[in-house]
């Protein structure tokens, strides 16, 4: 039985850490394709890959999957999105789960769980979990979320939030790359004003907040699955893989 949201995955061909980075191998397979088989899981109504390359969009082709050719000036993923979801024509309430191009790691419930969540709560909605050392927490590619009691998010951040300003710890949360919306709502955010936080940070839902939007912050009990920005976190990535430990 399908899932009845659309998974679009945006995969940029430029990135200034890691060059051509979709097409970087994990093991025997790319990371896009990584991404891609790891939505094929909860089985989607459809997945498709929005890119700025053509080499990209051929592999994508070859391994299987859908992809579309997108502008090469877009300001982030959710723009590249946008640009997909107008020129398919999809309806104004298509469920669209946004899955990060570098995230081949993430857990299928919580790709499940997202996607179920889309327009039920609030405009968008998205994951975290809890870090579990020291050396993720002060890593600023790795982004922390902060949220109010009823789940909704306060604020995201590449640096430590909260304040370590006591020592009896509080609990720190990596947000997950994984959005959920309506082709509606994704309009609308696509059409607003890139924010001072959102350039300050370089986090596009900083403009969400900015704006008024209620981002659903949904909390998982697992391991921060790890994203893929560095050359490290590749060579960490091929580890795994290697030590079949996920």
């Amino acid at each position: 039985m399908k899932n009845n949201f659309t998974v679009v995955i945006p995969a940029r061909i430029d990135s200034s850490r890691l060059p051509k980075k979709p097409l970087l191998k994990i093991g025997n397979k790319s990371l896009i394709q990584r991404v891609c088989e790891r939505a094929k899981k909860v089985n989607p109504t459809r997945i498709i890959v929005a890119t700025d390359s053509k080499k990209i969009k051929a592999h994508v082709e070859d391994i299987g999957y859908e992809s579309i050719l997108t502008s090469s000036k877009h300001r982030s993923g959710l723009d590249r999105i946008n640009e997909v979801a107008n020129k398919l024509h999809f309806d104004e309430d298509e469920p669209i789960l946004n899955i990060q191009g570098d995230e081949p790691f993430v857990p299928i419930n919580m790709i499940q769980t997202v996607g179920e969540s889309i327009n039920k709560s609030s405009d968008i909605c998205t994951a975290s979990c809890k870090f579990e050392n020291d050396e993720d927490i002060i890593n600023t590619n790795n982004v922390k979320v902060v949220t109010s009691l009823n789940g909704y998010a306060l604020y995201f951040s590449r640096t430590i939030i909260p304040n370590r300003f006591t020592k009896d710890a509080h609990i720190y949360y990596k947000h997950i790359g994984i959005y959920g919306y309506t082709k509606n709502i994704l309009n609308k955010l696509s059409e607003l004003e890139s924010s001072s936080l959102e350039n300050a940070e370089k986090l596009e839902q900083l403009r969400f907040l900015d704006n008024g939007y209620k981002i659903k912050v949904i909390n998982f009990n697992c391991h921060p699955p790890l994203g893929i920005d560095t050359p490290e976190d590749l060579k960490k990535a091929n580890l795994l893989i290697k030590n079949e430990k996920i």
